[in-house]
């Protein structure tokens, strides 16, 4: 892996961009309206094309924020409990088309799963799959990814005569 795509996509630590609360506000805050708009107008039969704007809205605002998080921490972010959460959501969103009779129980499901891992605790928010522990912000982000050898099972073995030992 060249040093440039390293470095850009996965950084030695996490990054900040001046200005990066603000604008995550900023996108949070339409994000939530877009998405209660699109959300109640699906609950009480709005007109398809009228909700195209939220809609869109809506997604924009995601990847505003999940830029913003890319940003500082690079692809890593895909393996921490937030990312997995936006992960989870993302998935539930592109069964709408396929589920369209089901979409407001299907939008009420990434409520819930945007509600938990919004509030859910920095342990689980900052776990990292990938690295196998919380990341702190200051944390070096390379090491010890998958390092650690796996723990050996105990288990008793077999002699030739087919009888049990240990």
């Amino acid at each position: 892996m060249s040093k440039v795509f390293r470095n850009r996509f996965f950084p030695e630590k996490a990054r900040h961009l001046p200005g990066s609360r603000a604008w995550s506000i900023t996108f949070r805050t339409l994000h939530l309206a877009a998405f209660g708009v699109l959300l109640g107008g699906h609950a009480f039969a709005v007109e398809t094309d009228k909700l195209l704007p939220y809609l869109y809205l809506t997604i924009l605002s995601g990847i505003g924020l999940i830029a913003l998080e890319m940003y500082a921490v690079g692809l890593y972010w895909l393996f921490l409990g937030k990312g997995l959460m936006v992960l989870a959501k993302l998935g539930i969103l592109l069964a709408v088309p396929f589920f369209w009779e089901q979409r407001l129980a299907l939008l009420l499901v990434v409520v819930v799963v945007a509600s938990v891992g919004s509030h859910m605790p920095a342990r689980f928010r900052h776990y990292s799959v990938l690295h196998r522990r919380v990341i702190g912000p200051e944390e070096s982000l390379h090491h010890a990814i998958l390092s650690r050898r796996p723990v050996a099972a105990a288990v008793p073995g077999v002699e030739e005569g087919g009888r049990e030992r240990g």
